[in-house]
């Protein structure tokens, strides 16, 4: 899921467009981007689209980003959303554990309603000082919990941070992806939103897959190239990876602990990498075997 596009719940001209980008995943909205008068229109448009059959034949990761808990639509949206097709759920503003579990529970009892049969994950969204403190709690809160995602825009507008300030950003991404870590989750990365600096875009992006973010948010077209290309493993990472992953299967055989392999001395920690490269390749038809 290197790249996630935006779609406004309200928007049903763009699903198709979205559909057919070449987004790895797209995330229907019913918060941000739908004006409060609007909530009711927007979830009965996402629900239809759910619905429908041939959605599946998208082979994106399908995402909704539902209303927060503490609002009146968080449990319509839950009830209305919770349909077979969709891979996770994405929850705004997770004020604690208990929060998180409840929002779990109500997810279960859509799934049954609608008859669903594959589990469908949470993406908790970490946008407020108290997620950020508490963000492992959180991560461990629930099975369902897949993924933590940084929103940079509601963390630091409100305390009065510059959102382009770089030791804030580097920060936030360290500590939100150390949290999904102890909780063996992946960290996905916050929107930008200046769609003209695509520069900016682009650095801000790698920075989060240097520091071990899964990809990240668009909420353009025009960034989702970019995103993809950042968090795609480089020819010069698969070859390496290769080579470890071969090196780890023989020095397995021969009972050899550490090792080199270009050079670099190569241990445990290196082959579990090395073997995370390889399966990303594989799954983006990068490597044939």
């Amino acid at each position: 899921m290197r790249s996630k596009l935006f779609v406004p719940g309200t928007r049903p001209e763009l699903f198709a467009k979205a559909l057919a980008s070449a987004a790895d995943a797209i995330c229907l909205d019913l918060e941000d981007a739908v004006s409060e008068p609007r909530k009711d229109e927007a979830r009965e448009t996402v629900r239809r689209l759910l619905a429908d059959t041939d959605l599946a034949s998208s082979r994106k990761t399908l995402i909704v980003r539902v209303n927060a808990m503490d609002t009146p639509h968080f449990e319509r949206d839950v009830a209305a959303v919770a349909q077979a097709g969709v891979h996770l759920i994405n929850l705004p503003k997770p004020q604690s554990p208990a929060h998180v579990r409840t929002a779990a529970e109500a997810i279960g009892q859509a799934e049954r309603a609608n008859g669903v049969q594959a589990p469908i994950g949470l993406l908790l969204n970490i946008e407020t000082p108290n997620a950020l403190r508490t963000a492992a709690e959180l991560a461990l809160a629930h099975p369902r919990v897949a993924g933590l995602q940084l929103g940079l825009g509601d963390l630091f507008e409100p305390l009065g941070i510059a959102r382009r300030e770089p030791s804030a950003i580097r920060q936030a991404m360290f500590a939100v992806r150390i949290a999904a870590g102890e909780a063996g989750l992946y960290a996905y990365d916050s929107a930008f939103a200046d769609i003209r600096d695509a520069e900016g875009f682009r650095a801000e992006a790698m920075l989060a897959r240097n520091l071990g973010f899964l990809g990240k948010t668009c909420i353009h077209p025009s960034q989702v190239a970019i995103a993809n290309e950042v968090f795609r493993p480089t020819d010069e990472e698969i070859a390496h990876a290769c080579k470890v992953v071969e090196a780890a299967r023989e020095a397995d055989a021969k009972g050899i602990g550490a090792y080199v392999v270009d050079g670099k001395m190569i241990d445990i920690p290196f082959v579990i990498r090395a073997r995370a490269i390889v399966e990303s390749a594989r799954s983006l038809g990068l490597l044939m075997s």
